[in-house]
């Protein structure tokens, strides 16, 4: 499961996901109010936020189809770094 950081991120895209709601893993994001734009500025945070980003491959609608797709592929980018970073030392 995703860290709250990542939770918090997606939430500020979806306009139509109520603050009480959970953010479950297999809800739609274009549902919930993620158009193209958004998923381009969610782009944006996730790999800022995360310092990673995202292989070509993992830029698709399906990424973007629930929150589970897409932290399956941040974490996928997060992964690689930190087992370099632990290597390394």
């Amino acid at each position: 499961m995703w860290d709250q950081q990542f939770d918090e991120l997606v939430r500020s895209f979806l306009t139509f996901l109520p603050p009480e709601a959970a953010l479950t893993e297999e809800l739609s994001l274009r549902d919930l109010g993620l158009d193209s734009m958004g998923s381009v500025e969610l782009l944006a945070a996730v790999e800022d936020a995360y310092g990673v980003r995202l292989l070509d491959e993992a830029l698709s609608l399906e990424t973007f189809a629930t929150p589970g797709t897409l932290w399956r592929a941040v974490s996928a980018s997060i992964a690689p770094a930190d087992r370099a970073a632990s290597t390394a030392g």
